[in-house]
């Protein structure tokens, strides 16, 4: 049986839903797949996620991801939103959350923290979710 497919998904493709998929990949990449995308491209990902990505799990964001539109990643089986406080994007799936989370760019390492903690709990809750029992 193959992997489902996790799809982290807000407008500019840029923070919330970049460092989710980074997550995803770091935690949680022997259970399900992860992607990120957004109907808006950023020319580059949020510098400060970035920066504390690097600090925090020794994960360069940089190297390994890029913003994406919604048309660049695969078909997916569950759609997570970030809580873009508009119009979340829309993408075909079979599940679907919102994660309610504030966006932390342009605030304090505080801030991003908090985001990338709260992220980093619901990567650990989905990873649950989907893992088979041995």
């Amino acid at each position: 049986m193959s992997k489902p497919k996790v799809a982290f998904i807000c407008v500019h493709n840029s923070c919330r839903s970049q460092i989710a998929e980074a997550l995803g990949k770091y935690l949680a990449s022997d259970v399900f797949d992860s992607f990120s995308a957004g109907t808006e491209l950023r020319d580059r990902i949020d510098p400060d996620a970035v920066r504390l990505m690097k600090e925090m799990y020794g994960i360069d964001m940089e190297k390994t991801q890029r913003s994406k539109l919604l048309q660049d990643i695969p078909a997916v089986d569950v759609v997570i939103t970030m809580g873009c406080n508009v119009e979340c994007p829309y993408l075909p799936c079979k599940l679907r959350e919102d994660w309610g989370l504030d966006d932390p760019t342009g605030k304090t390492d505080d801030e991003f923290v908090k985001v990338i903690k709260t992220i980093e709990e619901n990567i650990k809750e989905l990873r649950e979710k989907y893992e088979v029992p041995r």
